[in-house]
């Protein structure tokens, strides 16, 4: 079982994050990597819908944040796509399994191959060295390449959980942190607009000037574990290999004595309420 000593739960507790080689199997890593090859073989997706995904704050509110498509994917297996893609007519540029940035963001629910890695007994041992006494599964993603967006009250209430299922390497897009950060709250954070409004979402105040020589490089092999606190401050630089950087997140929630902000994006429905991990 995944039970984390003293000292990596006081390591996380300073930096914010911390990496657990080896939490999966690459056999395991296999599996999932085949399962989201089939989920991509059968992707109907309608003009309409297909979205571009971008980490440009701009391009988010205008790409994203207006489009029922994203805040309705909540409950729902979508597919979010990079940049260029797409002609002026919606048709693939490139073929569909390249075009693909991001499926999001109800993995845990609705799939069975995700659904177990998630609520696996590594994963709720994990949980329960952490001290998490009820948590609950908020969203998960699978991300090709590569807690602004989830608000909680009081603060340190989601934690995320990222699994390399290949390995992330500084050429190819590896996470980067600022230890510590996640000490100092948040100062920007996305917020969803009333009914009707557009653009659907919007930004509550703006990200600090950061001195990237704060930012620590965090390399890690295949079937590796980052835990991830909340407001921990991190990023990902583009992939300027010729490999992918594939890998499954899922955040957490501690329920008990949490308030989740009626602002965040997404919401759970009474289709798809939080799931407990410990069921």
């Amino acid at each position: 079982m995944a039970f984390l000593s003293p000292g990596q739960l006081q390591k996380f507790r300073e930096d914010g994050f911390l990496v657990l080689e080896g939490f999966l199997s690459a056999d395991e890593c296999v599996a999932m990597q085949q399962r989201i090859g089939e989920i991509v073989a059968k992707m109907d997706v309608p003009l309409h819908c297909r979205t571009e995904f971008s980490t440009q704050e701009e391009e988010q509110l205008r790409a994203q944040g207006s489009t029922d498509y994203f805040l309705s994917s909540g409950d729902k297996i979508r597919f979010f796509f990079e940049k260029s893609v797409f002609d002026e007519k919606g048709n693939f540029l490139v073929p569909p399994e390249k075009s693909i940035n991001k499926i999001g963001h109800a993995l845990h629910a609705h799939d069975p191959v995700f659904k177990c890695v998630t609520h696996s007994p590594k994963v709720q041992a994990l949980a329960r060295s952490l001290g998490l006494q009820m948590p609950v599964v908020v969203q998960s993603m699978y991300i090709f390449k590569d807690a602004t967006f989830l608000y909680t009250e009081p603060l340190g209430r989601v934690l995320g959980m990222w699994i390399a299922l290949e390995d992330a390497t500084l050429e190819n897009g590896c996470l980067w942190f600022i230890p510590g950060s996640h000490t100092s709250g948040v100062s920007r954070r996305m917020v969803r607009a009333p009914a009707g409004s557009a653009p659907g979402t919007s930004f509550l105040g703006s990200e600090p000037a950061r001195d990237d020589s704060l930012f620590v490089p965090t390399p890690v092999h295949r079937g590796a574990l980052v835990l991830i606190h909340g407001e921990v401050v991190h990023k990902s630089e583009q992939n300027l290999s010729d490999r992918s950087r594939q890998a499954y997140t899922f955040h957490l929630m501690e329920a008990s004595g949490t308030t989740w902000s009626p602002e965040n994006w997404l919401q759970p429905t009474a289709e798809l309420p939080f799931p407990s991990l410990y069921t």
